[in-house]
């Protein structure tokens, strides 16, 4: 019922948009419960999309006319640790698309007989100019529940959200093709947070955007307040080039009975980028383990809990969130804990 209403919401709301379902952690998801959901969400989804959603709670929708595919992923495939290499074959779905949205096509677009052309390839052959025209490779969106990693407000022991053995291999998947992947969009921690991918040589790659969540949560990791928000993205390519993050402060609306919500900042500016790259994430981040930059992590803290906390430079909780955004693999990321708590 809870699925049912919230459908039904979403569809009165955005009545000329389509809604993008992803299945949550806390989603059920057994096969006579992903037909049920299939057909409560058929009207968002094609034909294609739906039986690829009806089989494994995954699937892909693509803007033909700006050569990007959405691609939904079901993490809750990937969160236990079992005896099964690819769990609802969502691996051998997710890798043989990403293999087929990285390769160029080329067309014959004309022939020219005795004329000297300048093209991207060409066969001279009984004198004729053969000339291929090489289409742009697709790009990617990637979006899902529980992003690879760690939860940077949880205590020792460390614990990977998804399974080590799909950590790793979709940091591998990430790596290979972070020039067709425009953005990733993951939530389940509750925070507002990001995390970098880099490659083998250590330069930034690929982005993990992971936003705060709309239901308020109270545990031993931390605290937030309701959150929603809104991307701006260029429509030629793709890419991020903004957000707008708005809350609700619980508190005061309990206070008043009333839920009011209001814009909380403005990514950019908030942090003071010149655009959302990996590259100036990564800059971003650096600062905040400086004398100078703990200025900027006192901001994120508060943008973390969506202003649960008050502003901090407490070089504890500046180890753990800088090593939850640069070092997504277990052995790594503990390193980085003990380097930086021995450096102090």
């Amino acid at each position: 019922d809870a699925l049912k209403n919230l459908t039904d919401l979403l569809s009165r709301t955005f009545t000329s948009q389509f809604v993008f379902p992803v299945l949550g952690e806390a989603d059920p998801s057994s096969p006579e419960i992903l037909i049920q959901l299939g057909q409560l969400w058929r009207h968002w989804l094609p034909t294609e999309a739906l039986n690829s959603f009806i089989k494994g709670g995954y699937y892909m929708i693509e803007q033909k006319s700006r050569r990007l595919r959405l691609i939904a992923l079901n993490t809750n495939l990937w969160i236990g640790t079992g005896t099964e290499d690819d769990p609802g074959g969502q691996w051998y779905w997710l890798e043989t698309l990403m293999e087929k949205s990285s390769e160029k096509k080329a067309t014959v677009i004309s022939i020219e007989e005795g004329l000297s052309l300048i093209v991207y390839q060409s066969w001279m052959l009984y004198h004729q100019y053969i000339v291929f025209h090489f289409n742009q490779r697709r790009k990617v969106y990637l979006v899902g529940h529980v992003a690879p990693g760690f939860d940077e407000r949880q205590g020792a022991p460390p614990r990977l959200t998804l399974a080590p053995e799909h950590n790793d291999r979709y940091l591998r998947l990430i790596q290979r093709y972070s020039d067709i992947i425009t953005g990733q969009f993951f939530g389940h921690l509750h925070s507002d947070t990001f995390r970098l991918i880099y490659d083998n040589i250590g330069v930034p790659v690929s982005t993990i955007f992971l936003a705060p969540a709309v239901t308020p949560r109270r545990t031993s990791s931390g605290v937030n307040n309701p959150a929603l928000r809104l991307y701006k993205v260029d429509t030629d390519t793709g890419q991020v080039r903004n957000y707008m993050q708005f809350y609700m402060d619980l508190a005061k609306s309990n206070e008043v009975g009333e839920a009011n919500w209001s814009m909380e900042y403005n990514f950019t500016r908030y942090y003071g980028l010149e655009e959302v790259s990996p590259t100036e994430l990564h800059e971003l981040v650096q600062m905040f383990t400086s004398s100078d930059g703990m200025a900027l992590f006192g901001r994120y803290w508060m943008a973390n809990s969506v202003r649960s906390y008050n502003f901090t430079t407490n070089s504890a909780w500046t180890n753990s969130h800088y090593c939850a955004i640069t070092q997504l693999e277990y052995t790594l990321y503990q390193n980085c804990l003990n380097t930086r708590v021995s450096a102090l």
